[in-house]
């Protein structure tokens, strides 16, 4: 028994509620992990650092939000119930709503978080005004004092094997992270009958004053308010610095970390350095896309970044071409 209730539309917000933390806890998340000697990881983590930052700060337009609209439109074609939500959600959103909106369930929790575990590069570019008002609300409400969290996963057995085998090593979690001060509540989100995938339940220490990426307490402003629900920002670095075996359930404890924590800092430094600050652009974009080696990915945005340009713009239109477009 999980609680009892003499209000229907109480039990009924309940029922809702586990139902999307069960959800959660069986959706896997993308965990890029700074390998202790292998080049390609380190090239991994770095380079998931780097396009989450570079993609935050190209400006938004509402031509934006209108694409990601239709493109959703198109996706739940013949769905009513889903595009009755993306309805409201072209009429109705507002940046001070955006956690109340990533917690409900509807499109744009499922699109969003496949698109991060994909790494759908057009569909993100597209989010990214959603996710900078998903930061901004986290900054506002960011935690002010050290807090002990916890999250049940089921995860794969070869992705929890790596885990495992990654004691003092750092992990770049690449999607919004859920977690709860609840070990209990936590723990509610495994299952034990399932032969395929390995009980996770991650113990972590998170310190607000060490990071510079958010996490908040959003239970007020959460769809579902009766969760104490602590999330952390896309892209947040953590230190494994254990793992036991309890009773079928593997404890990962982990610690939150920031930039300047681990031993990749210099190669963080020279690559913004590299791609510089402040506010960027297509011609930014398709850079780190082409650093990844998605050259083809690249392309696309040198292109429509030469679709928008005035035909006086000789000095990007020669930087382009030098990358080979």
């Amino acid at each position: 028994i999980k609680g009892l209730f003499t209000d229907k539309q109480q039990l009924v917000t309940r029922i809702q509620s586990d139902r999307e933390r069960k959800k959660k806890g069986d959706e896997p998340i993308l965990i890029t992990v700074q390998g202790q000697s292998t080049s390609e990881l380190n090239g991994q983590f770095v380079h998931s650092q780097i396009f989450i930052d570079v993609l935050l700060r190209i400006k938004s337009t509402p031509a934006d939000k209108d694409e990601l609209i239709s493109r959703c439109s198109t996706i739940y074609k013949g769905n009513e119930s889903d595009l009755k939500v993306v309805r409201e959600f072209s009429k109705k959103y507002s940046p001070d709503k955006a956690l109340w909106w990533y917690t409900r369930e509807s499109f744009l929790y499922r699109i969003l978080n496949k698109a991060l575990r994909v790494q759908n590069t057009d569909l993100l570019f597209l989010f990214r005004f959603f996710i900078v008002d998903l930061q901004q609300q986290l900054n506002n409400n960011r935690c002010s004092s050290p807090v002990r969290l916890y999250r049940g996963q089921m995860m794969a057995k070869d992705e929890l094997k790596v885990l495992c085998n990654s004691v003092d090593q750092f992990i770049s979690i690449n999607s919004f992270f859920s977690t709860s001060v609840d070990r209990y509540v936590a723990l509610g989100f495994l299952d034990p009958s399932s032969d395929d995938f390995g009980q996770v339940l991650f113990d972590i220490d998170a310190d607000p004053t060490v990071t510079t990426k958010p996490f908040a307490d959003i239970t007020k402003l959460s769809y579902f308010s009766n969760e104490k629900e602590i999330l952390f920002m896309l892209g947040s670095i953590f230190r494994i610095v254990g793992v036991r075996n309890d009773n079928q359930v593997w404890i990962i404890k982990m610690v939150l970390c920031s930039d300047d924590d681990h031993n990749l800092k210099a190669i963080f430094e020279h690559m913004k350095n590299e791609h510089g600050g402040g506010e960027k652009n297509l011609l930014s974009f398709g850079n780190v896309l082409a650093d990844m080696g998605k050259f083809d990915e690249a392309e696309k945005y040198y292109l429509r970044l030469l679709d928008q340009l005035p035909p006086d713009e000789p000095d990007i239109a020669r930087k382009i071409e030098g990358c080979g477009c």
